[in-house]
């Protein structure tokens, strides 16, 4: 019997957002599954009824390894933001391979490999899972030392199919929504293949479905040797993101650590590769956002690829990538809003406008749909009045006044930004409103009004709980 490790397995899990009390049924459903989650991806020992104290102490630290893992606060108890992440859809490879004594060196002998795709699925043409599991093992030769030949016969070292159920090796597919691939890491025999689930929807371009594109990159990644990383926006990290395969960029993370696997790439040496993506850190002293937003209570703040989510009741601020939550949204917004009394967030970039009710996309609009003049091209800063009803856009040194209820644009527009938020003198790039008090971002300063008078100074950070 052949010996190999088991890799990835992308499970696809609706995320639930608690609006209230949990029924009785669902939570003993979750701590089953939470069970499994731990014996799956922690090593969890099987319960036995004769050893309940150990094995409830054994959960406890297996659920901490898993709060450190993912950078939730340690308690070792099962509450609701570690349940929450539990079902974020994700890759199976146990991440307690972060706990090892000693770095995973498991690799390939040769840097020149060789893949062939076995068959193909029905919800994309030949030619598009080709493209698609070509580019895939680019992105990691693009960067480093390896090379990846296509063979049309005979067994590769990378073996590429399409299967549902058992497919008899010792992992089987549950059927849609489920588990969406694995792959194994390198050794001999079924090393570095990576099967896909074939009931599930895999999509070329699309954002809907699961795109085979980013499956595949993940996947391929763990032929390749590479364990998860704990680093948010990480392609090896362990939940599973759309991003558009046509701007994708291998981020900074995992271009280390298949370089100190495979060493650098000698490829067009002379042709500098896009920069790679690196992972906003909160508590940067100069961290300049790109967007800020409150909705029902909690606080979004929007950097990049990323934004993060502060709650008055949670204890720590969780990191995600946008297109977690919003396949259709773009990195990189440029301004955003709460309309509280629509119950409805505003999502801007350029001309670009989408509304959302809650975490739900509702509908889409423009720019120019809020009076603005055809010369205002693309807005620094939202801010929404609450209790004026106002709408103020910020653009360069100046900003306008929108009145939400009579659908104008107020008389008298635009004024200068220093006339009414005296001490900021550069370019407002993010705003929000709460409990009355405006507070105006200016690269990593925030200054904080109320009436018109300034109150305060602090650090973008200062809201990240740094």
């Amino acid at each position: 019997m052949k010996t190999y490790y088991q890799l990835c397995v992308l499970v696809g899990l609706v995320l639930r957002v608690h609006s209230g009390p949990v029924p009785q049924s669902i939570v003993k459903d979750d701590e089953e599954f939470a069970k499994n989650y731990l014996k799956r991806l922690y090593h969890m020992n099987e319960e036995k009824k004769t050893s309940f104290g150990r094995k409830a102490s054994e959960m406890g630290l297996k659920l901490s390894q898993m709060q450190q893992f993912f950078g939730l606060k340690v308690t070792g108890i099962l509450d609701d933001e570690t349940m929450e992440m539990m079902k974020k859809p994700r890759c199976g490879v146990p991440d307690v391979a972060a706990y090892k004594s000693r770095a995973f060196t498991n690799k390939w002998s040769t840097n020149k490999l060789t893949y062939r795709i076995e068959n193909y699925t029905p919800d994309m043409s030949v030619a598009e899972v080709d493209d698609s599991i070509t580019r895939a093992l680019q992105v990691w030769a693009r960067v480093s030392s390896l090379k990846f030949t296509r063979i049309y016969s005979g067994v590769a070292d990378i073996m590429i199919s399409f299967v549902v159920r058992d497919h008899r090796d010792g992992s089987p597919f549950d059927g849609p929504n489920g588990i969406l691939a694995h792959a194994f890491f390198p050794s001999p025999g079924i090393g570095g293949d990576a099967h896909f689930d074939d009931d599930e929807t895999f999509t070329f371009k699309s954002s809907r479905g699961y795109n085979l594109f980013i499956v595949a990159a993940h996947e391929f990644g763990h032929s390749l040797g590479l364990d998860h990383s704990n680093v948010p926006g990480a392609l090896m990290y362990p939940t599973y993101s759309y991003s558009n395969p046509d701007t994708f960029v291998l981020p900074r993370d995992d271009v280390n650590r298949i370089r100190a696997l495979y060493g650098t790439s000698t490829v067009n040496p002379d042709k500098p590769d896009p920069v790679p993506p690196v992972t906003p850190n909160a508590c940067d002293p100069n961290l300049v956002l790109d967007a800020v937003t409150t909705l029902r209570g909690e606080k979004l703040f929007f950097k990049d690829r990323f934004f993060w989510r502060v709650h008055p009741q949670l204890t720590d601020t969780e990191q995600y990538l946008i297109k977690f939550f919003w396949p259709q949204l773009p990195d990189n917004i440029d301004a955003a809003f709460e309309h509280t009394s629509a119950d409805l967030v505003y999502i801007i970039k350029g001309q670009k406008v989408w509304a959302l009710s809650g975490y739900d996309i509702v509908r889409s609009t423009n720019l120019r749909s809020f009076g603005l003049p055809a010369s205002v091209t693309q807005i620094d800063a939202a801010l929404y009045d609450q209790y004026s009803s106002k709408l103020l856009f910020f653009v360069g040194g100046s900003y306008y006044s929108y009145d939400m209820n009579r659908k104008v644009m107020d008389r008298g527009f635009p004024k200068l930004v220093t006339t009414s938020f005296p001490r900021v003198t550069n370019k407002v790039t993010a705003a929000f409103q709460e409990y009355g008090y405006y507070y105006i971002f200016s690269g990593p300063n925030v200054f904080q009004y109320n009436n018109g008078r300034l109150r305060n100074i602090v650090k973008s950070n200062h809201f990240l709980r740094c």
